[in-house]
């Protein structure tokens, strides 16, 4: 595993008993760090470097070859020879489709002589819709892609239109859009100007698609700067949650600068339509239930809203007497309590506990009295006790005139005096405020940003404002249950907003939607979370880049700053995005990156095995507008994707592990290719393009099956098909004993030879000329004798038996589990 890539926590309380064990944030760095990290390769600018010089030029067939063949010499190696043309053409074709060359692929390219018959190939290969969907696969990786949310208490847990965000990617690889704008799009697309065409704002899914860790927000947010991070620019910026990066240039501050960005977007309950509404009468019926069915919602979410923040700013003593009374109580979100109809909401309660614990220190000028008081031993609290307590008052700088007042005379009796005492003072300044807003509607203005005199300003932000405790947010979804303390509101609720959740998603002509997110009403204000606490917040931060790529420190200022932070990701002065996404397309041909952790290129990354070579890769993307055709065009063309991969002793004595590619790396199908490979021998692919999530049991390619998040079948993980619990780079590639016995054993292999006996080409040739085309549709090449003479040994009854054992044998051989 590489460093910075998480075991997943379950909730916040795992990262809380971690982060006890951890140093708090601004412990001193050890000598030298920063002048490791400003030299650190990675963060350093992208250079386009010239191509060095070469004794043998003449086996350079493009820039690239040159920088492999430099690095060659140099250690007293040379290249191997190209690989036969039957090789080529079943390495661009698994490479780029997914799937085996037909034998009439193969035998048209090997028998044209045109010296451009191959990068032909190589175009022809990429403009089919094939090439988008193995290469929308690998991205779906990284995306953590999955058809489900995982567990989340109440709601619905499909994720009915994640595959508008899988069609999407397919799309975009196929069209060759610019890498840039593809992230642009994915992280951002509500932000930009898309015309009449908005299919883009199902690149959104990028961002939504993931784990919805029990409907924990930070737990989520998390995992989307994760995925930002780790996934875009190969940094491991999560491991900032609850401490500074033990050994990145990342803060707690840059973490939280995230934070805010992501807090400060929401998921709308009806998505936008992830392709033009129909004009059909049908979906106008549709559409006026939803909106009949959003509305009935909207008024019940709206009526408990007003109610749970006007009795919050009614009952100002019966809260923070509760406050007080639970202040032993474990500070948590992740629990929910239900109480009778009519009690306090503990959700406001929980708001005045933390607000209270911040104004300690934050405005001592108002809530100095309240802690003097709280402090003091309950059991103990008297008149004398009272007018001990006062003493300290007279001593705190620019006591709120209110609060002061509130105090002078009796002292009071107890806590539930002194909470009664503070009730009235805000009950005055709150007559203030309705006074001011009344008086403000009456003349046609605009309502005013506060209350003149600063003192009745600062108490009047206790009631009103984002961090006020009976200003709870109000949002139309699923988080807005845990506001309704009694259970009849909450089956209410739950009835209402599934109601609405349902017809969006199976009603009558229901459309799919675009998993998109929006702004929020307001920006998040982030602060730190000390320890990763949520409820122990720490100094306020600006939305912003990391400031180590951020050298300015420039905050965000539009909005929730999403549409910055996306610009920021693929601004060429940008050192990472690039040669990250580059790192992992050599990955995806030559079986290992020029870096050898493909989502960390931080200060305990290993640098580049050719890191001239991968700035080359680099700059040259950027410059061909961040065209991913392009990339693929330049590496298939070279000499060095084209070498044999023969093992040749010499060379293995000086580079055993081929670091510095002297032949071709042998690759292995992963679970996609393998599947998809039988199902396209056996004639029994079908090639339907998009669309949603299928059955284990389709014929479709495997891309189209439904990914459950919560269930993740074992066969998958057998074939080491990544989890989607979090952002995978590049899967693992392992021999188990368990794949072997599924090939062996399983009903689809037997299906799959079963079907391949049966094609038009095969089932009326006799037996020499049948294990001959079974050879070439299986391995792009012909039998050899030897082979011939096996078969014909195995076949020597000719029964169906043991034609369906003998194909059935060759599927689970390893020449056709392997690329070459």
């Amino acid at each position: 595993m590489e460093f910075g890539q998480r075991f997943r926590a379950t909730g916040t309380f795992c990262v809380l008993l971690l982060a006890f064990a951890l140093p708090a944030r601004g412990a001193a760095d050890p000598a030298g760090r920063a002048e490791a990290w400003k030299s650190h390769w990675a963060f350093r600018p992208i250079i386009a470097p010239p191509p060095p010089p070469v004794r043998s030029a003449r086996w350079a067939r493009t820039g690239l070859d040159r920088f492999v063949l430099a690095e060659l010499e140099s250690h007293g190696l040379t290249p191997s020879p190209a690989a036969d043309r039957r090789v080529l053409a079943r390495r661009l074709s698994f490479n780029l489709h997914g799937l085996p060359p037909s034998p009439e692929f193969v035998e048209d390219f090997v028998a044209d002589p045109d010296p451009n018959a191959y990068a032909r190939l190589v175009d022809r290969l990429l403009e089919s819709p094939r090439y988008g969907e193995r290469w929308g696969r690998h991205w779906l990786d990284v995306a953590r892609y999955a058809d489900n949310k995982g567990y989340v208490f109440f709601e619905e847990r499909s994720y009915p239109w994640a595959h508008t965000y899988r069609d999407y990617v397919v799309r975009s690889f196929n069209e060759d859009l610019p890498f840039n704008r593809f992230l642009l799009e994915q992280i951002a697309a509500d932000q930009l100007d898309l015309g009449t065409n908005r299919s883009a704002l199902a690149a959104m899914g990028f961002l939504t698609v993931g784990d919805h860790m029990v409907n924990n927000t930070h737990d989520i947010i998390d995992d989307r700067i994760d995925v930002l991070s780790r996934g875009l620019m190969g940094i491991t910026v999560a491991c900032a949650r609850c401490h500074d990066h033990k050994f990145d240039p990342i803060t707690q501050a840059d973490y939280y600068g995230l934070y805010g960005v992501l807090r400060s977007s929401v998921e709308p309950m009806a998505p936008p339509l992830a392709a033009p509404a129909p004009t059909t009468e049908a979906y106008e019926g549709f559409e006026l239930e939803r909106v009949r069915r959003e509305g009935r919602l909207r008024e019940f979410v709206e009526q408990k809203h007003g109610e749970i923040v006007s009795g919050g700013r009614a009952r100002i003593a019966e809260y923070l007497l509760a406050a007080y009374d639970a202040r032993h109580h474990p500070l948590t979100e992740n629990f929910m309590i239900l109480a009778d109809k009519g009690d306090l909401n503990p959700t406001v309660i929980l708001r005045w506990r933390l607000f209270l614990e911040r104004a300690r220190t934050v405005s001592p000028q108002i809530w100095k009295p309240w802690h003097t008081f709280a402090d003091q031993d309950a059991s103990q609290f008297d008149t004398n006790l009272g007018s001990t307590a006062r003493a300290p008052l007279s001593e705190v700088e620019g006591l709120n005139p209110r609060v002061a007042a509130a105090f002078r005379g009796p002292p009071p009796r107890d806590m539930k005096d002194v909470a009664a005492r503070y009730e009235r003072a805000l009950l005055q300044v709150e007559k203030a405020w309705q006074a001011a807003l009344e008086k403000a509607r009456s003349a046609g203005l605009p309502e005013p940003g506060g209350l003149e005199d600063p003192g009745d300003e600062a108490l009047r932000r206790a009631l009103h404002g984002p961090d006020a405790p009976p200003d709870v947010p109000g949002t139309m979804d699923w988080g807005f249950i845990s506001l309704l303390p009694d259970r009849a509101s909450q089956a209410e609720f739950q009835k209402l907003i599934t109601d609405l959740e349902q017809w969006l998603m199976h009603g009558p002509d229901a459309p799919a939607r675009a998993m998109v997110m929006e702004e929020a009403r307001a920006p998040y204000e982030p602060r730190i979370f000390q320890r990763g606490n949520p409820n122990r917040l720490g100094e306020s931060v600006p939305r912003a880049f990391p400031r180590f790529l951020n050298p300015q420190g420039a905050p965000f200022h539009h909005g929730s700053g999403r549409g910055e932070l996306a610009d920021a990701i693929v601004d060429p002065s940008n050192p990472l995005t690039a040669r990250v996404f580059v790192n992992r397309v050599w990955a995806h041909h030559f079986g290992a990156g020029l870096v050898a952790t493909p989502s960390d290129f931080g200060l305990r990354s290993e640098p580049p095995v050719h890191a001239r070579l991968l700035d080359h890769l680099a700059s040259g993307f950027m410059a061909h507008n961040w065209s991913v055709k392009w990339l693929q065009r330049t590496i298939l063309n070279s000499a060095v994707f084209q070498q044999s991969g023969h093992d040749r002793a010499e060379c293995a004595a000086v580079d055993p592990d081929n670091r510095w590619l002297w032949r071709m790396n042998r690759g292995r199908h992963d679970f996609e290719t393998l599947r998809d490979s039988m199902l396209s021998a056996s004639g029994r692919l079908d090639p339907t393009l998009g669309g949603p999530p299928v059955a284990a049991n389709s014929t479709r390619r495997t891309l189209y099956l439904f990914v459950d998040r919560m269930d993740l079948p074992s066969l998958y993980s057998t074939f080491d098909f990544p989890s989607p619990s979090s952002s995978c780079p590049q899967r693992a590639s392992t021999t188990v004993a368990p794949q072997a016995l599924y090939l062996m054993n399983n009903e689809f292999a037997d299906v799959s030879a079963r079907g391949l006996l049966s094609r038009a080409d095969v089932a009326p040739l006799r037996s020499e000329a049948r294990v001959e085309r079974l050879y070439k549709i299986l391995f792009a090449r012909s039998a050899s004798a030897e082979e011939t003479r096996w078969a014909h040994q195995f076949l020597r009854d000719g029964s169906d038996k043991r034609w369906r054992d003998y194909v059935h044998g060759l599927l689970m051989s390893n020449e056709f589990a392997f690329v070459d």
